[in-house]
């Protein structure tokens, strides 16, 4: 009987569908974009998407044989209702609809053909028998039933041609065409163990303004063809994640990247590798450039130290030059090189990708080679110049098994008080607070607030915090917080610079998944000490930093080096004096010894104060 059962368990496996996953693979993004709520000019053109039909096509990186689909309805205020999708390889990379029929697939979501997704709300196909090779087109036909075409989420510069037509139809002769793509947001493909993703974080210069329509030459296209064509590299897959218009701070189009890198890059399928690609938005907007860039590179910490304690690589490219363009002027120059010197000199990085030197003129280094120049605008590069861009970048930097870099340079937003909010919890002071670990939050831990007291602020201690400050003259100052709020029910503290509390509270400060800087307080404040008071108002809201200073605008990354680390010790002693040395999975797990892979290593004071933590690769 042993025999029968090993001969019928092992002819199971022979007869197992190609969609079961082993466990020498892993899901890994082959083509991905970064959704946004469509601005108004991009929508979807007459007949709209409801009740009809669109075929998008998308160029793959990495092949496979088993994928699934991913859909987004993010920024949608409607549900839309799909009912039906297909996969076919594309006889084109957009240029026309025609596909090979011979190849077409339908997906399914949980069973069945139909999905509808909330407003907001996000699907992914069941896997499927698909076999794709490299840099392969494939085309994505949506069947919707009720959909808006007005508030709908999607990726306007897609530099792809979509084909649109009236009715649940296959037939896409004479359909109407939109260079946009509208609700897919990634495929991914069953790959080997070995194989992983570079996500890129950009903006329109990534996003591919100045490549040619349906011929896929961005410079990250240019990328990709390489590192599948070198053999060390041809199970990378490369992920665009640029947005036109993007900023990293804020003001742009789309999420600012401080709010989506989690998304777009922490949150793809098998990132093995990062690449930081944006700024030059901000930097156009600015009246400061240095203080921009220092901002910025605060946000560029931010997420390397939350890349590291994943394990991933990450690469900073330097701004390319925009002299002659209306972004151009000293100020913001000063900012462009205050960021390429920070990337091509700082030890946090992996790696440093030199776009600045690969395009720049020799004569006048501040402004780009003509023969790279889009329309003249001095800003986006054509074809030429993201073949050259695409060419610059090293290949061994994605078969790196170096040590990841350092990950604890300080932020720069310059002078401020910090204090981590774990360490108000003292005694019955914030006792109802709970203390939870995450290795997003600054220090490891945050509080969060477990009861609703909505209707008058907390009398007793235990729903309370107390944050002690000094000021140094009379001035106007400005408390912010490091708070992670997911709901517009969940977003708000009770706040007081006196007892007892009374009724002002700082609401409004929804922040969806990520970690983001809100303020809590501003007034006059005299020069000396003070007391600010913070009651938990909404449960579900997460604590994890406080700011105090004189500076208008909000800190971004982790913040400084906390204040209140040790009463009377500073944090740089207290790193000396550190009593133990300690390894973590990462996912959290305590190792008795040393691993074999990446691992935390966290050093801790006499008194269990985490003094640092970094990510160690063996």
């Amino acid at each position: 009987m042993k025999h029968l059962f090993t001969t019928l368990s092992l002819l199971a496996l022979l007869l197992a569908p190609r969609t079961a996953v082993t466990a020498a693979e892993h899901w890994v993004g082959t083509w991905g974009t970064a959704p946004q709520l469509v601005e108004t000019n991009n929508n979807p053109p007459s007949p709209g998407l409801g009740g009809n039909s669109l075929r998008q096509i998308v160029q793959v990186s990495i092949g496979g044989e088993t994928v699934r689909l991913k859909l987004t309805n993010e920024f949608s205020t409607a549900a839309t209702e799909i009912k039906g999708v297909e996969l076919a390889l594309a006889k084109t990379a957009g240029s026309s609809s025609d596909i090979d029929e011979t190849t077409v697939v339908a997906l399914t979501f949980g069973g069945k053909k139909t999905v509808t997704m909330a407003a907001g709300g996000k699907a992914t196909s069941d896997p499927v028998a698909f076999p794709i090779g490299p840099r392969q087109n494939v085309a994505i036909t949506i069947h919707y039933g009720s959909a808006s075409s007005t508030s709908v989420s999607g990726h306007p510069g897609s530099r792809t041609t979509s084909y649109l037509k009236t009715g649940n139809t296959t037939n896409f002769a004479n359909a109407v065409r939109t260079d946009h793509w509208y609700n897919i947001l990634a495929l991914e493909v069953m790959a080997p163990e070995e194989a992983g993703a570079v996500a890129i974080l950009g903006n329109s210069i990534t996003d591919g303004r100045g490549s040619t329509t349906n011929e896929q030459n961005r410079w990250a296209d240019v990328l990709s063809r390489r590192l599948l064509a070198n053999e060390p590299t041809s199970q990378v897959g490369v992920l665009n994640m640029g947005i036109g218009g993007n900023c990293v701070l804020g003001g742009g189009l789309g999420p600012a990247a401080v709010n989506r890198y989690q998304r777009d890059l922490l949150g793809q399928e098998g990132v093995k590798w990062i690449i930081l690609f944006e700024a030059v938005n901000d930097l156009g907007y600015t009246a400061n450039g240095v203080q921009t860039a220092k901002r910025i590179i605060d946000v560029y910490k931010q997420i390397i130290r939350e890349a590291h304690q994943k394990g991933i690589y990450v690469f900073g490219g330097t701004i390319t030059p925009f002299k002659g363009s209306g972004y151009y002027s000293a100020d913001h120059e000063k900012g462009r090189s205050t960021i390429n010197e920070w990337i091509r000199t700082t030890k946090m990085l992996d790696g440093v990708i030199d776009f600045d030197a690969a395009v720049r003129n020799p004569a006048d280094p501040e402004a780009m080679q003509e023969q790279f120049l889009f329309e003249n605008d001095w800003l986006h590069l054509n074809a030429q110049g993201y073949q050259t861009m695409g060419s610059c970048i090293d290949l061994t930097l994605f078969t790196k098994t170096d040590p990841l870099a350092a990950d604890d340079e300080e932020d720069s937003y310059g002078e401020a008080t910090w204090q981590e909010a774990e360490s108000l919890r003292k005694g019955s002071v914030g006792s109802a607070f709970r203390v939870v670990s995450d290795a997003a939050a600054s220090g490891g831990k945050y509080l969060l607030t477990e009861n609703n007291i909505t209707s008058a602020a907390p009398a007793d201690d235990a729903n309370r915090l107390v944050a002690t400050f000094s000021v140094k003259e009379d001035a106007t100052y400005y408390i912010y917080a490091r708070v992670k709020c997911p709901s517009w029910d969940d977003d708000s503290y009770w706040v007081s610079l006196s007892l007892p509390m009374g009724g002002n509270f700082a609401n409004g400060l929804y922040t969806g998944g990520s970690w983001d800087w809100k303020q809590l307080y501003s007034g006059f404040l005299t020069a000396g000490t003070h007391q600010v008071y913070i009651g938990g108002r909404e449960d579900g809201a997460c604590l994890d930093k406080l700011c105090f200073t004189a500076n208008p605008e909000a800190p971004t990354g982790m913040g400084g080096a906390p204040d209140n680390v040790s009463v009377g010790v500073s944090s740089a002693l207290r790193l000396s004096a550190a009593a133990a040395i300690e390894a973590y999975s990462l996912s959290g797990m305590r190792l008795s010894e040393s691993p074999k892979g990446p691992y935390v290593e966290l050093r801790r004071a006499a008194d269990g104060t985490v003094c640092s933590r970094r990510v160690v690769a063996k």
